[in-house]
């Protein structure tokens, strides 16, 4: 089995974004030279998120304000009482969850028809990563 790893680094200029990766692991599957098996992608901080959605503006900000209303900025989160203020960060980090997999077919991502993997920042302005990790043969 063949095994391949890359890195995407971060620093958004805003709190929360969200950042269409797709392109760059397409290009660590085709780095990789494996033909059949999988694609992880994990962010590898506890206040970001790698999901997998479509790629148009309307349903980006549907997910922000439905993660705004579950998770608001603002309120008194106890994990504040430690100096932080991103208590809402951890918990959208956990609505997006930290990783996805997604399934590699002849060379490829086998993605859906509208189907695109985003990054998802929920406490920027500083220097993030996530990790690809590809397997297969």
């Amino acid at each position: 089995m063949k095994s391949h790893t890359s890195y995407l680094w971060f620093n958004t200029k805003k709190r929360r974004e969200y950042i269409n990766i797709t392109p760059e692991v397409a290009s660590a599957v085709k780095d990789s030279g494996v033909s059949e098996g999988m694609v992880l992608i994990s962010a590898m901080h506890i206040t970001a998120g790698v999901y997998v959605n479509d790629a148009e503006d309307g349903i980006i900000h549907d997910i922000d304000e439905l993660l705004e209303r579950l998770a608001p900025l603002g309120p008194n989160y106890r994990h504040h009482r430690t100096g932080e203020d991103n208590g809402d960060a951890h918990l959208k980090s956990l609505l997006t969850h930290h990783q996805v997999i997604v399934p590699i077919t002849a060379g490829r991502m086998d993605l859906g028809p509208w189907q695109q993997i985003y990054y998802a920042e929920f406490d920027g302005q500083r220097r993030k990563r996530v990790i690809i990790k590809v397997l297969g043969e």
